[in-house]
């Protein structure tokens, strides 16, 4: 079992930074691909980039691409979503998820584990 928690949600302008830390508890956290996803209100959960567990490749959505960086430290069992220039499409409650796999996958289901979520609010 792994227990996520993320932090660092707000309410922020167009334009502006924010950035999400996602705290793993539980099992060891090195071993685990994570995924960021974003669902807005009244639309379905979409990914929005993730981290592998073992050379920290990066996969990012094309509507984040340039604008998002995702890192982890596995000494503090935590992986972070760095968003700068946020835009108000990118209002939305953010989750981080925890995957099994190697490679870091895109839907929803290929994660085990999932957080409750942040909400990031961007003001236009």
């Amino acid at each position: 079992q792994v227990q996520l928690v993320e932090s660092g949600g707000g309410l922020v302008q167009a334009g502006a930074s924010l950035r999400l830390s996602c705290a793993a508890s539980g099992r060891t956290f090195s071993g685990y691909t994570m995924g960021w996803f974003r669902q807005a209100s009244g639309k379905e959960r979409e990914f929005v980039g993730g981290i592998s567990n073992s050379v920290a490749s990066t996969v990012y959505a094309d509507s984040v691409k340039g604008r998002f960086t995702i890192s982890r430290d596995n000494a503090k069992s935590t992986v972070y979503l760095q968003m700068n220039s946020l835009k108000p499409e990118d209002t939305a409650v953010y989750y981080c998820a925890a995957s099994l796999l190697v490679l870091v996958p895109t839907t929803p289901k290929r994660y085990n584990y999932w957080g409750r979520g942040t909400q990031v609010t961007v003001s236009s």
